[in-house]
This record gives structure tokens, sequence and C-alpha cells, in this order.
């Protein structure tokens, strides 16, 4: 007889009345173990509360309950045990406090920002109302297209947003996604600025994380905060393990290579953007061409942005995309030195030699102009060789030798090995382009021990291996001096590349490269001259290039060199030197009028500009035609914003259906006549400490009788240096934290033996400086900056603390006239996300009646009652008779001030799901008379009705007040 299946043993259900209480902040105990709720989220049959652990055996574990399931138990607030603080200095209470606070996530639409000025980051206004935008009550969730120009520090607004989103409660779980040239840039900028530690996921990373875990386990739930590259993430094995997680936070950099419809990287975008709270797309270059493709990340951010017809609507776009550039007026009047202004473009003009002007003559004669009929019937391949010409001899023989080995046509094959015969001929000292390549460099002084760098950019690998073997032999360079870089390689590869010719003590002086480090790679540290060898056939590539150099922080006047051969009437047919000479050109006025190039010819795609200017090269289109002026432009975008300013007055609607029209009225500069504000208040959230390094070494007094022992005396090796640099040796318990760190860096530091951290943010741009300027092998700094979000100051207190009963607060005296109780009092919503946070103080007044007062300041009220730094403790503190009654009063004042804001946060939570719903009946308006297999609809509809279903948790839901300090009087 086979037996019953035997039941799992199943918790009792948490009770309703205990169920009510569960709120962010709160202590319950489950499972016989105590836990800090950090989170309330409704479930289909209850409560899910995320937790962290405080007894022993789960400290610092995070869990997920369900009160469906288990039995929480709620500890009452109001039953706390008041001891009196004994510390010296009240080095205890303002621990206490000071942790609380920091610990208390700053409500979800606070307007001024709490960490991001504070970061290593020299703020400037215009990135600070980057992140303002991004964090604004207009959007549902966090949602944002950080669309600035090549240069203007996106990296940097990304990492302020995410550490706001972190302050916030909103930023546990983060997943960012770059191309994997710049993977271990952004991560490097991350952790040394912001304290955001991200664990790479390249490669390598992905395997050392399998050697960790079982087969079966998803490697995207072991580390909280992951960066990966998109080509490791694109295949469709992690994209399955993707949909099974979700994430507080997504970046997703250079989204317009993951639009397309139907590709992997499309697919990607749209399995991530549904599993995450907050969204952070960047590029440079939003519009690839495809309106469908640009629309597709408006949908991604807010799928009311693009209506059921397939125009947008420009109020939403406007909300969504943050667009600025060089010379715009908020971002021209504060980079100041910050960022040297580009020289005109200088175009060296070659005159061939006679071997050059032999082959470009036989391509005019044979390939381009043609008396009779060209050797071959594919009309493109007569300019792929063109290309491959004007770029080297070896590029030239590599295409030749290619076509020969599948030609069959013997006029065809005849040709080719003409051509061929030709090429052969051509090396490096009979071509006058590689000469002239050779002259530049020597002029600008690359040559042994010199410290000038160059960047030489070429669109053929082939012309990236001849170029290094030459420039090696006749500068006479050391080996390693030339480096080449181009897409073959691994992203480790690249990244070590890249790493190197950041720092001073590089060998590289010349970094030869293909358009792999076009994007989002920063080469300006060191290096501020660049040479076009051969010129691409687009805005958006030369643009792409030219950024790499002249961007944030090069103090150098960016130096921009093309190389044009001259072949004159002899080959007429080619016409490279008018037509690239004139984009050059125009691609620099676009620059200083308009910041982005791309809207001159309207294609936004490197293939769709290539094309056209081939056209322009064959002599069937126009070149003003293809390319429109600047100003053309900028004037068109005046007219429009006029247009759309009376749409809006006359409150009809705004939309539109050309993406060019809508990216030129987004820029700051489209219109002369309007003003610009450069303004981006932020609020410095009070502390009761001045310094990060005073609430470190504090906390660290308080957890170890001698924090300066040695790990067997009991102590961690604490060091404080003069120059603003403290080390100690991390105990067992930080050693568990520091794996969720960027590996790289822990490695090399050898930050599980001693931890150094820079105290102030001069020291830490030193030695972040220094670390690029050849002080090690890496670009991790010698000390990091301790920032307000560093995890070293988060485990010292909680270390410190850990001795305290969690249904303990303390007691001091201090300035107030009768017994005094600081309390906290926060609103939720239903996604477990703080509201509004109150402080309030409360005591009896001359009638025995408790008397809250509300704080606008409760960092300088602490102070003015004796919390200061240079506070005395007399010791002697007495807890006075009846304070569980004046306490439980004090909690019952407090809420009642606590439910008035409930009710402005409800009436302005209200207001926001108003609009939002506003915006989903126009579209579904919209919806009736479009057809319904549109894709607008197709894709729109489900994204609006997932959207719809988060919009009750929106609603403030829930109160908790907790008591935090006891003051009594010194009488």
């Amino acid at each position: 007889m086979i037996p019953d299946r035997v039941s799992p043993t199943r918790q009792p259900a948490t009770s309703a009345e205990d169920a009510a209480q569960l709120a962010p902040g709160i202590i319950v105990e489950v499972r016989d173990e105590e836990w800090l709720v950090t989170s309330v989220i409704r479930s289909v049959d209850g409560w899910k509360i995320k937790a962290r652990g405080l007894t022993e055996y789960v400290r610092d574990s995070v869990a997920t309950f369900y009160s469906a399931i288990d039995n929480i138990q709620v500890f009452d607030p109001t039953q706390v045990e008041v001891v009196p603080d004994s510390s010296p200095q009240y080095r205890h209470s303002r621990l206490w406090m000071e942790t609380t606070l920091r610990n208390t996530p700053v409500p979800l639409y606070q307007e001024d920002l709490s960490v991001a000025p504070k970061m290593l980051a020299d703020p400037l206004p215009y990135q600070l109302s980057a992140v303002r935008k991004a964090l604004s009550e207009q959007n549902i969730r966090p949602r944002v297209l950080l669309a600035d120009a090549v240069g203007l520090g996106k990296t940097l607004e990304i990492g302020m947003i995410l550490a706001e989103l972190i302050r916030r409660g909103r930023g546990d779980r983060i997943l960012v996604v770059t191309p994997k040239s710049v993977l271990e840039q952004f991560q490097q900028e991350m952790w040394t600025r912001f304290s955001i530690p991200l664990v790479r996921l390249d490669s390598q990373g992905i395997q050392k994380v399998r050697q960790k875990l079982p087969a079966s386990r998803n490697p995207f739930t072991f580390f909280p905060r992951v960066i990966v590259s998109i080509d490791t993430l694109k295949s469709p094995k992690y994209r399955a393990q993707l949909e099974k997680v979700n994430w507080d936070a997504v970046v997703i950099d250079e989204i317009h290579n993951a639009t397309n419809a139907g590709t992997q990287n499309n697919q990607l975008a749209r399995t991530l953007a549904p599993t995450t709270e907050s969204l952070i797309l960047a590029s440079a270059t939003p519009h690839n061409g495809d309106p469908e493709s640009f629309k597709e990340i408006l949908r991604l951010l807010d799928p009311t942005s693009v209506l059921p017809d397939g125009s947008i609507d420009v109020t939403a776009a406007k909300r969504l995309i943050i667009r600025r550039h060089r010379n715009s007026d908020e971002v021209a009047q504060v980079v100041g030195q910050r960022w040297a202004k580009r020289e005109e473009p200088k175009n060296i003009i070659i005159d061939p030699s006679e071997q050059e002007l032999d082959i470009a003559k036989e391509l005019d004669e044979t390939w381009i102009s043609p008396e009779d009929s060209a050797p071959s019937k594919d009309h493109l391949f007569p300019w792929t060789l063109v290309k491959a010409f004007l770029s080297s001899p070896a590029a030239l023989q590599e295409t030749v030798a290619s076509r020969l080995e599948r030609a069959k046509d013997p006029q065809e094959r005849a040709a080719l090995e003409k051509l061929q015969g030709l090429a052969n001929e051509l090396t490096p000292e009979t071509s006058e382009k590689y000469n002239a390549l050779v002259n530049y460099l020597q002029e600008i002084g690359i040559k042994r021990n010199s410290p000038t760098r160059v960047v030489v950019f070429s669109e053929r690998v082939a012309t990236l291996k001849w170029l290094q073997e030459n420039l090696t032999k006749h500068l006479k360079l050391k080996k390693g001096a030339v480096a080449i870089m181009h897409g073959d390689l691994s992203d480790v590869e690249q990244m070590e590349l890249i790493d190197s010719f950041k720092r001073e003590d590089s060998p590289i002086r010349v970094l030869v490269t293909g358009d792999v480090a076009s994007e989002g790679v920063n080469l300006h540290t060191q290096c501020h001259h660049l040479v076009h060898y051969d010129i691409p056939w687009s805005l958006i590539r030369i643009q792409q290039r030219n950024g790499r150099i002249d961007r944030y922080g090069q103090e150098h006047s960016p130096e921009i060199v093309s190389l044009l051969l001259d072949t004159g009437e002899q080959a007429e047919g080619l016409g490279e030197l008018r037509v690239l000479a004139k984009l050059i050109e125009r691609e620099h006025t676009a620059h200083e009028i308009l910041g982005d190039a791309a809207s001159l010819m309207g294609k936004h795609s490197i293939g769709g500009e290539e094309e056209e200017i081939r056209r322009v090269l064959q002599g069937t289109r126009d070149f003003d035609a293809a390319v429109r002026t600047p100003e053309a432009v900028q004037a068109g975008a005046h007219a429009l914003i006029k247009e759309q300013e009376q749409a809006e007055n006359n409150n009809a609607d705004t939309t539109l259906a050309d993406i060019d029209d809508l990216l030129a009225m987004l820029n700051p500069k489209s219109d002369p006549d309007a003003g610009s504000s450069t303004t981006a208040t932020h609020s410095e959230i009070g502390s009761l400490y001045t310094s990060e390094a005073g609430y470190l070494l504090d906390a660290l007094a308080e957890a170890f009788a001698d924090p300066r022992a040695s790990k067997r005396g009991g102590g961690i090796e604490l060091v404080e240096h003069r120059n603003d640099i403290v080390e100690f040796a991390p105990p067992a318990d930080l050693q568990r934290r520091l794996d969720f760190l960027p590996q790289d860096y822990v490695e090399y530091r050898k930050v599980y033996d001693k931890l150094s951290l820079a105290t102030s943010a001069e020291r830490g741009n030193q030695l972040l400086q220094a670390a690029r300027q050849g002080d090690s092998e890496k670009s991790w700094p010698t000390a990091v900056y301790l920032g307000p979000l560093s995890p070293a100051t988060s485990w010292a207190a909680d270390r410190a603390l850990s001795s305290m009963s969690r249904r303990e607060i303390p007691a001091i005296t201090g300035n107030v006239d009768s017994p005094t109780v600081f309390l906290m009092g926060t609103l939720t919503n239903s996604r477990g996300q703080i509201v509004s946070c109150n402080f309030v103080t409360a005591s009896r007044n001359e009638w025995g009646i408790i008397s809250p007062d509300i704080l606008l300041d409760p960092v300088a009220w602490l102070k003015s009652a004796g919390l200061s730094m240079d506070a005395i403790n007399p010791g002697g503190t007495k807890v006075p008779e009846g304070v569980q009654a004046l306490i439980a009063e004090s909690v019952d004042a407090a809420q009642g001030q606590v439910a008035l804001t409930k009710q402005s946060a409800t009436a302005a939570a209200e207001a926001r799901i108003s609009q939002w719903q506003e915006r989903a009946a126009r579209w579904e308006e919209k919806r009736e008379g479009a057809a319904h297999n549109s894709r607008a609809v197709k894709q729109g509809a489900p994204m609006i009705e997932a959207e719809r279903k988060l919009i009750p948790d929106l609603e403030p839901d829930r109160t908790l007040v907790r008591p935090l300090l006891l003051i009594v009087p010194a009488n």
C-alpha cells in the first residue's frame, strides 16, 4: 500500500491585527528570529514583506515572508525599553539616531536631492537637473531617456540617479547593461565615485559565479547589483533566466542598439522593461533611422507616449527625454575649463604618389565610370573597393583577394588581378597618405619617451594591423607603444586596452582602433589628438569618434585631423576630397550649433548615411540636398516650437509624427528667445556628524573596545593617516559583504586583508587621478572614496548597534524643559515605498497634556537638545516614572500629526493617478480609430494594462510611528 503524501508543515497565517501593522521600519518575529521590515507589498492573498535579519543567526540575511503563510508577529512600537546612555559624549545615542535617519528611505517623490551632490562626481547644475527630472513625481515610476550629446557625462548622471534611488529605498537590486567595450569603465565609475558596487558578469565573471552556484541556480539572483554586456545577455539562455528575476532599477546604455524589432537586443530590452521599477535608458543617438525603433524606446518608458495612430505625445516626450549638448546654454556656462572647446577640424590634403594615383585611375576608369560595362554586376562592390583603397593597401589587398576566391566571370577576374598587381606596388614607403600620417604624428610629438598620445581611427581591421606594424617601425617606438583594438578582441582584452590607455604610465602612445571604440569609450584622460585615417561616410560615426576625446573632463582643446587623398581630375569619379571635406566641416558646424549631426541627413543610421553619401559620390544626389545645413535645421526647430506652444495654449493636441522634429524641439538651444535655467537645488540632508569619517570612526569606537588593536587582540588594526586615509583589516562579517563588491577591485587591492578609504573628496580625486596616471597596473585607486553610501559605514554602524535590543531606545540628558520623546512617523504606499516621513517631539505641557510638534529640521533640533559632536555626558541620566505611558500617549499624538500628512499625500497621489488615467483614456480614445493590428496598438495595449494594475498601489496605505529617543531635563 502506498502511503498518503505527507503534507508539509505550515505555519499559521499572520493575524489580521499584526498584518494591519506591517510597515517598513517595524520589527517582527518570524520563525523564532527577529527581523527589520524593509518593504511591504500587497500580494494575491495578503502581504509580501522583505526583511533584514537582526538576531545573531540571521544577522544581515535578507528574506521574504508572506503573511498568508508565515506567522509574522509585530512588535508593538510603544512597548520599548528605555535605557540610559552611558557612552562618552552620548556616542551610542548619536550613532543610533544617525543610523536610523540614514536607514530610513527618503520619501519617494522628494524633490530635493539628498546624496547625489555628495558623491565624488563634481556635479554640475545641468547634471543635477537631469537627476531631478528622472525622479519627478510626474512619472508613475522613474523612467527616463538620457539623450544628451556625446561627452556631457551621462554615466555620471546615471550614477547620481542610481544613488538617489538607493537612498529612496528603490535601488536594492540593480542591473546595468552596456556594450562590452565600456563594461569595466562603467563599473569603475559607479564604485569609485558613487560607492555603488556592481559585480561584473562578463564571460569570465559568469564562469566564476557558476563555480559557486548549484547548476539549477539562476546566476542573476546571486548578486543584488550586476553589470553585464548586452552581447552576453542577448543569448536565449540568459533571457529565460532574466524573465524570472525582478529588479528595482535597470540601466541600458546605448539603447539605440536594442530597438530594432525582432533582434535579440530588442527582445532583451522588452524582457527587462516589465521586470523593473525604474528604467534608465541612455544614448547620444537614440534615433537609429527607423521611426518605429525610436517609438519602441518611448513605449518602454511610458506606453501612453506613443498613440495608436503612431504619433508621439509631445508633452510625454518632454517628460521622458533629457537632451542637451556642449553648447546648450545651461551646459556652456558651467563646464568652463573642465571641457576645452574643440579646435576647427584640420583636413590634411595629400597629393597622391604615382602608385596611389595608378590605383585611383584604375578604380575610376574600370570600376566606377567605365566606358563599357563594369566588371562586376554588383553595383555596390566598386564602392567597396574605393573604401578599401582609401583605407590602406592592406585593406584593398584583402578585399580583392576575398573577391577573387568567389569570382567566376573572366572579365571580373582579370580586372581584379590587375588591381591586385597595382595594390602590391603600394607600400608604406610609396603611400603618401601613410607618410602624411607619420609626419603628423612626429609633429605632435609621438616618439620614444614622449607623453603625447593619439587615437587613430580606421574602419578596416586589415588597416589597423598594417598601421600597427609600420608605425612601430617608422616611428622607432618600443614594442607595445602602438596598440590595436577591434571587435574581434574579447571583452576582457578590450577593457584591458582601454584601461591601460587611460593611465599615465601606459606604454601605449598610439591607439589604432576600429569603430568598436567609437561608442561610449572614454579616451580623453591622457589624450587630445585624434586622426581619421579613413573618413566614415557617416556623420553619426564621425561624431561618435570625435566624442571619444571631445568630452567633459578634457582640459586640452581636442585636435581632430582627417587625411584626404586628392586624386584630382585624373580620377574625378572617386570624388572623395570634395564630399568628405564638406562632411567633416558640416559635422563640426552641427556640433557647435545643434550638438548633434544626425538630424542633418535625417537617416539616423550609419548604413543609411553611407548609402546617401555613396549616391553623392556617384553624382546622383546633390550634397546640400543630402546633408542639410545646421542653420536650416535650427530655423525649422524655432518655427516648430512656436507652433507647439500655440497648440498648448489652445488646448489642442500636441503630437508629432516626425522624430527629427521632436528631437530638434527638445534641444534647449533650439529657440534663441527662450530663457534657460541652470538652477538645480538640492538639500544638504542634515547629519549629526561633520564628516563621513567622523561617523565611521565613532561606529568603530563603539563596536570595538580598541579598534587599533590587532585582530587577535579584538581589534581591526585601524590606522588613521594624516593624509585623509583610513585603513583597517576587515573582520569576517565585513568580508562577507565584500563578496558583493567588484571582484577585480577586491582581488587587485587585496581588500580582504586591508580596506583603505579616502575620507575627503579632494583626497579621493587625487587617488583616482593617480591610479589613471600610472600608480598601478589597473585604474582602481589605492583607497576608495568614503561616500554616504559606502558599505563600510553601514557595516560599522550595524556592528556598533548589534548589542542593542531592537525593542530598546536610549535616553539622554539634554536641553528640554520636561521629558521629551523624539518620534518618527512614516507613511507608505501598498508597494512598501515611503511616501512621507515626519519627525515629531512630544512632551507634557503644564496641564499634563501631550503636546506634539512637527520638526522641519530634526537634526538641528537634536543638536540643540544636546546631541551634538561636542556633547558632554555627565552620567546619571534617570528614566522618569511613568515613561511607558508617556511613550504610548506620544505615539498616539504623533499619529494624529501623521494622519494630516496622509490627507495631503493622498490628494497628491490621486492627482498623479488622475493625470495617468487621463493619458490612458486619451490613448484608448485614439485606439478606436486606429487599426487593431497596428504595431502601436499590439504593443501598447498590454503595456498600458500592466501599468493600470500598478496604479492602486501608489496610494498611501499605512502609517508607522516609532519612538526613537527620550530626552530628559538635567534637573
